[in-house]
């Protein structure tokens, strides 16, 4: 084999071409067409091998076959056809890329690594409709920060429906609402919904995003991201408790000060 016939075949393996690909098609090429054994005598490769081989080319588009058996012929396809080949497949590949991009977040917090929080991401109404779900698994009342306007709008038609479900578990909830009309109509159905609510002023204290925490868990609700997240976290869970205590006593006096205004 000649340098110039090596360098082909070194290239043509290198972007991809497996050895027997090269050997056919280069044998091929300089034919111009020929039957199965006559490129496969030209390739040095066997008849059996040379139908295999000569399939995966025309599979490639780098190969056209005319005629039927016993005279049925092959021709090779332009060179040029190897380019578009190569275009083809990087598109190919970019797109396996993005449906991969799309997942690897929730892949990663599936990720089982000793001593760090799991962290579970889920996106669009889907997402954020599981997280919420989940928040039904509790064992204990769910704390939550939360601006009810922003649930109605992101998610129609699931809420009321969820805190009756919610109730019907026997899960109760206190929430720290920012004073809306939203949060206030809201409130009037916190005993059949198994709720006590502390009403802040909405200037100072609107929240976005929602913090429900319960068990060992945070769960995070992003409506303008579109967003849902929950971190299961013995110690993350426990620090957020305490601030939330800390949080509720104010919020049940700024509460008191609303009302007598």
């Amino acid at each position: 084999m000649s340098d110039n016939n090596l360098r082909l075949v070194k290239t043509l393996e290198f972007i991809g071409f497996s050895e027997k690909e090269v050997l056919v098609y280069l044998a091929l090429l300089e034919l111009g067409k020929g039957t199965v054994t006559q490129i496969s005598r030209r390739a040095g490769i066997n008849r059996p091998t040379g139908y295999h081989v000569l399939a995966s080319l025309e599979a490639k588009e780098l190969v056209q076959t005319s005629g039927k058996e016993p005279k049925q012929e092959y021709v090779a396809e332009s060179p040029d056809q190897i380019e578009k080949l190569l275009v083809k497949k990087i598109e190919s590949d970019q797109a396996y890329i993005k449906e991969a991009r799309k997942i690897i977040p929730e892949l990663r917090s599936m990720h089982n690594v000793a001593d760090r929080p799991k962290v579970l991401f889920y996106e669009g109404r889907e997402g954020l409709e599981r997280v919420y779900e989940d928040t039904l698994t509790s064992h204990e009342p769910i704390r939550a920060y939360a601006t009810y306007d922003d649930m109605q709008n992101a998610l129609p038609g699931y809420f009321p429906e969820y805190f009756y479900r919610r109730a019907k578990k026997g899960i109760s909830i206190r929430a720290i609402f920012p004073h809306t009309e939203a949060g206030l109509e809201l409130s009037t159905y916190n005993k059949e919904q198994m709720r006590e609510t502390a009403i802040v002023p909405a200037d100072k204290y609107y929240f976005s995003p929602e913090i429900n925490i319960y068990d060992d868990k945070v769960m995070i609700a992003s409506w303008k991201e579109k967003l849902g997240i929950i971190i299961e976290s013995h110690e993350i869970s426990d620090a957020m408790k305490k601030v939330f205590e800390l949080s509720w006593a104010e919020a049940k006096r700024l509460d008191s000060e609303l009302k007598k205004t």
